[in-house]
């Protein structure tokens, strides 16, 4: 029987500098999502690239004083290198520079000038040579990029233009009629907005310089690095060529992750382009949010606040890191990067629930059973519930795949881990080990022990994928017992597998010693941004705000799941928050009229867009709404019965 297919993309990257942590992101998601899928049995074609042309890079190996193929060519072997490193399983890496997509695209131009959706012009206009985009006035930003701000310069050359603005009706329509083409939502409404203002066709070629790909038939001409650069996805499964067997089988693309920054040239350029051919478009455009780091800020390499994933995965492993980030952000709202939230996971997370949750149950195996569990065994009630979240798990995966919230799946297996946990407790096998007569019931505690690990290991492997194997090792356990199938299944561990503790999956770390090493090599803003929390005036009066600033608040409803006290502070109380979208910590200055209890299970109002503050070590993401009702007597905002992330109008 055939496989089904799924075809996952990542934009491909400038190679204009070293990669960061941000770009690792994105090709991280699509990853664990490729890898989930193959588990699946799905016939998988996973690419990214590098996007090799341009002005920018053009200048940039001027000024290194060699010719932009060098430049390139080590720039994206960086990429490549940093891939490998982190166990990205991508099936095809295309460079702009093949020349295969070289053919390719000279022929998509032609083939559009000749349908007359190309035609010759002369530009003059705002360019950013940063972002490699044309500006109009009106979409300028305070006379500056506004995409990143920086300067925009008038430049004016023959061109040639994509007929754009045609194709405004049909792109309405077509989001209308597939309501999922733009994710999140949100990404959808500002494209339809953007469209609404008016689009104008495109320019699609330069004269200026040189490095790009000529236009066969005006060869003064190059394409410009939009066109060229988004018919990728395409040009990479031969699209064109003499063999486009992949290009049938795979596409339209199931899924394109791109930052969201670059959300419109992906919804509205390429599928406008893809019209123009009469090509298929993908099934969805999925715009993730940015990586920030602790004071709010975007890593930019421009801004040189980058981090560096290379030196994050010789301190503390491949999978660390990548757990850090597939578990601490919710795809498609921006997440915060700082060196205390990636501390935190790995030794909460990583280290305490798994980690000590294997070393345990192999421990006790080896101890009471030589590593062998009996085949004799009794069961008790007390079973049953960890039974029914293990085989619960693979459903609840399967569900957070399919919306490509795998922050979401992490956090189901490791519900399953801190039941598991738990089950260790309610049963005392150590108590039980002490008494001939237990044999049979300790057995099974540790039966039930392994074959939840097993479950775990299973689903785990996506996203972990060196340490997954490890697990499975330890329980001594392969083939049958570590599929897909497998894991919707309770009682698979098998009766010969031999139970040997290993190596520690994930060493505990001293927190303050190598937070101070990892600031010095990666410094954290969050810092700087606690100095600025509590201004020691308050201003006279009120001042007063127009809409527009009004408008910037962002005030979300959100369930208190967890609430104790700050210990550094006689003030604080640190909320853990339920938003709706993922989850945030909130330090708030009302321990005076509130205790712990009285807060959990109401539901608050958060200003969630507040840039992040480290207040008393406890980093606030945001502030709750509470009102002044009377002399010395602060009350907190209830919306009870509020869905947590509704938006408060």
């Amino acid at each position: 029987m055939e496989k089904k297919t799924f075809y996952i993309t990542t934009p491909i990257y400038y190679p204009s500098g070293k990669p960061h942590i941000g770009h690792s992101y994105c090709t991280l998601a699509s990853d664990a999502i490729a890898r989930y899928k193959r588990m699946q049995g799905y016939d998988v074609m996973f690419l990214t690239g590098t996007d090799e042309h341009g002005l920018k890079i053009e200048q940039k190996a001027e000024k290194e004083g060699i010719t932009p193929k060098e430049y390139v060519d080590r720039t994206a072997q960086v990429f490549k290198d940093l891939w490998k490193l982190l166990n990205i399983s991508n099936d095809r890496f295309i460079r702009t520079t093949d020349g295969y997509h070289v053919k390719a695209v000279q022929k998509i131009f032609k083939d559009l000038y000749d349908r007359g959706q190309i035609y010759k012009g002369e530009y003059k206009g705002w360019y950013c040579t940063d972002c490699e985009s044309f500006w109009t006035e009106t979409q300028l930003k305070e006379g500056k990029c506004p995409d990143c701000g920086r300067e925009v310069k008038i430049v004016s050359e023959e061109a040639y233009f994509f007929r754009l603005s045609n194709f405004a009706g049909p792109l309405l329509k077509y989001y209308e009629e597939h309501p999922d083409f733009i994710q999140p939502e949100s990404r959808k409404n500002e494209m339809v907005s953007f469209i609404k203002r008016g689009l104008e066709d495109l320019c699609v070629s330069r004269t200026s310089f040189s490095w790009g790909i000529p236009v066969t038939f005006d060869p003064k001409h190059v394409v410009y690095v939009w066109l060229d650069a988004l018919t990728n996805y395409i040009t990479a499964l031969g699209y064109d060529s003499d063999d486009d067997s992949a290009y049938r089988k795979y596409w339209p693309a199931d899924v394109q992750f791109v930052g969201k920054e670059i959300v419109r040239f992906h919804t509205i350029i390429w599928p406008a382009m893809l019209m123009a051919l009469g090509l298929p478009l993908p099934k969805q455009v999925y715009g993730h949010g940015w990586l920030l780091f602790g004071d709010g800020s975007k890593m930019s390499k421009s801004k040189g606040n980058v981090v560096d994933p290379t030196i994050l995965c010789s301190r503390y492993g491949v999978d660390a890191v990548r757990y850090f980030l597939l578990r601490e952000i919710p795809f498609g709202a921006d997440g915060l990067f700082t060196n205390e939230a990636l501390i935190n996971r790995i030794n909460s997370d990583l280290a305490n629930d798994l980690g000590n949750l294997l070393s345990r149950t192999a421990a006790m195996a080896e101890k009471y059973f030589g590593g062998k569990i009996p085949s004799e065994r009794e069961e008790a009630p007390v079973d049953e519930d960890l039974k029914a979240t293990a085989l619960a798990l693979r459903g609840k995966c399967d569900e957070a795949i399919d919306k490509y919230q795998f922050s979401n799946a992490l956090t189901e297996i490791w519900k399953l881990i801190s039941r598991t946990n738990k089950y260790i407790d309610e049963t005392a096998p150590w108590a039980l080990g002490k008494e001939e007569s237990k044999k049979t019931r300790l057995a099974a505690v540790l039966y039930n022990l392994c074959e939840s690990l097993r479950i775990v290991s299973v689903l785990l492997a996506p996203f972990l994928p060196d340490t997954a194997p490890k697990i499975q090792e330890q329980l001594g356990i392969s083939g049958g017992a570590v599929t897909y199938e497998s894991a919707g299944k309770w009682g698979v561990f098998p009766s010969d597998a031999v139970v040997r503790k290993g190596e520690t999956l994930f060493p505990r770390i001293d927190v303050d010693k190598e937070i101070e090493e990892l600031n010095k090599l990666i410094p954290n803003p969050a810092d700087r941004a606690s100095a600025k929390a509590e201004p020691d005036e308050k201003p006279e009066g009120i001042a007063q705000i127009n809409i527009d600033e009004f408008a910037k608040v962002d005030l979300r409803a959100a369930k208190v799941t967890a609430c104790e006290p700050v210990k550094r502070s006689k003030k604080l109380l640190k909320l853990t928050l339920d938003d709706g979208m993922g989850g945030r910590t909130v330090a708030s200055g009302i321990s005076q009229w509130y205790k712990p209890e009285d807060l959990v299970g109401h539901t608050v109002i958060v200003v969630s867009n507040l840039k992040p503050a480290k207040l008393c070590g406890v980093e606030s993401q945001g502030m709750i709404l509470a009102a002044d009702a009377g002399e010395d007597e602060v009350r907190v905002v209830f919306v009870d019965g509020v869905p947590a992330g509704s938006k408060i109008r």
